[in-house]
């Protein structure tokens, strides 16, 4: 009788273990993808201080370009979009932490970035520029030698004007950037152009574009390198959106022009 029993409890141990490997297994094996679509959600993060590619809206919802973007995208997964904004200079560890799926914020493609994520074919080009206060001297990159320049913490703009000998401000966004040039703390913003140009328009600042683009940027979305099923699906949905003018009608919203 204790012989049977013993038997029974070695296969009853047995089968709780198979069943607890089995388990592990399976969860192990499903993807980023597989995940979001059994929650039914794409989380995907931005400054939430970029307008008009991200900001919050009157009702304090993150609205803009991007937001938009990423709005089409989940949808053509099959889930719902959940945007959120975080500090800039901790995005990338943000997701390299799991906190949120992919970074869909106007985030350019560099070769440092590549190391740590992967990028979804560019959704947008655009370009870092000198704006200065309309009566500035300032004529490009040449002039920013000691001058105090502002720029949103962790960006390429921010290397950049390092680079060029500047003093550097940082900050969270740029709207405090441009509201610190626009009240005389500082004598240049490097940001993207079509950022720059749309403070200008929307606030009616004194500001200009100073020189040429100092460089060109290809804008992509940032997935974990541990999830390629993801990045495969966010490539198809961005490629359908552009074939069938559902980017150029976003694209046109916000900037009268096709940005891509």
């Amino acid at each position: 009788m204790k012989k049977i029993n013993i038997l029974f409890l070695v296969i009853l141990v047995l089968l709780i273990v198979t069943g607890c490997s089995s388990t592990k297994t399976n969860s192990a094996a499903a993807t980023t993808l597989d995940q979001i679509k059994e929650e039914g959600a794409l989380t995907f993060a931005m400054s939430g201080q970029y307008p008009p590619f991200n900001y919050y809206n009157e009702q304090n919802q993150l609205t803009g370009f991007d937001v938009e973007i990423g709005e089409e995208i989940a949808k053509r997964i099959g889930v719902k979009s959940a945007p959120i904004a975080v500090e800039w200079d901790g995005i990338i560890a943000g997701l390299e932490a799991k906190k949120f799926d992919m970074i869909l914020g106007s985030m350019a493609i560099t070769d440092e970035r590549l190391k740590k994520v992967n990028f979804s074919d560019p959704y947008y080009r655009s370009g870092a520029q000198v704006i200065v206060p309309t009566n500035s001297n300032i004529t490009g990159r040449a002039d920013l030698n000691g001058k105090t320049v502002g720029v949103v913490l962790g960006t390429t703009y921010e290397t950049k004007a390092r680079d060029l000998g500047a003093t550097v401000k940082t900050y969270k966004g740029d709207p405090d950037a441009f509201r610190d040039m626009f009240n005389g703390r500082l004598d240049a913003v490097i940001t993207d152009k079509i950022v720059g140009l749309n403070a200008i328009k929307k606030n009616k600042y004194p500001f200009k574009l100073a020189g040429n683009l100092l460089y060109e940027e290809k804008m992509g979305i940032a997935i974990r390198k541990d999830s390629p099923k993801l990045l495969e699906s966010v490539n198809n949905a961005l490629a359908k959106m552009m074939e069938d003018g559902t980017y150029k009608k976003i694209s046109e919203k916000y900037f009268d022009a096709d940005i891509r």
